[in-house]
């Protein structure tokens, strides 16, 4: 996750003030969830903050630059997948037909993570370098 102590602080505040801002999010009608909420926001944005004042100091990235289409085909593939089975449920009221949308958005789904964003990944991968 992190590559040195500068990251894992940032990224420590980070996933602090996102709980912090949930949890004030959960309990928002009353008073602690707009402090909660509010605090929350207000660490996340020093996380922010701490995250572009070190981004400079990372260098230039091992990974070339990787085919964007092939990555939002792979994304709408997995996003799609799930829309399939959502909208299966509403389409019919048997378990039965249910149950084959849910394995066709499955499938879907599946095919958009496991072959097409590998495969768009790997095309300029370090270790083919």
């Amino acid at each position: 996750m992190a590559a040195n102590n500068s990251q894992g602080r940032s990224f420590g505040l980070f996933l602090t003030g996102l709980t912090t801002a949930c949890a004030g999010i959960a309990v928002m009608p009353g008073g602690l969830g707009v402090a909660l909420l509010i605090v929350g926001l207000v660490i996340l944005v020093a996380s922010f903050a701490m995250f572009i004042k070190i981004k400079p100091l990372e260098g230039k990235p091992a990974l070339g630059a990787q085919p964007a289409v092939m990555k939002l085909v792979g994304s709408a593939l997995s996003a799609g997948g799930w829309i399939v089975a959502l909208f299966g449920l509403h389409l019919t009221s048997s378990v039965g037909g249910r149950m084959a949308f849910a394995i066709i958005g499955l499938a879907i789904s599946l095919v958009g993570v496991v072959v097409i964003l590998p495969s768009a990944c790997n095309k300029n991968a370090i270790w083919k370098a």
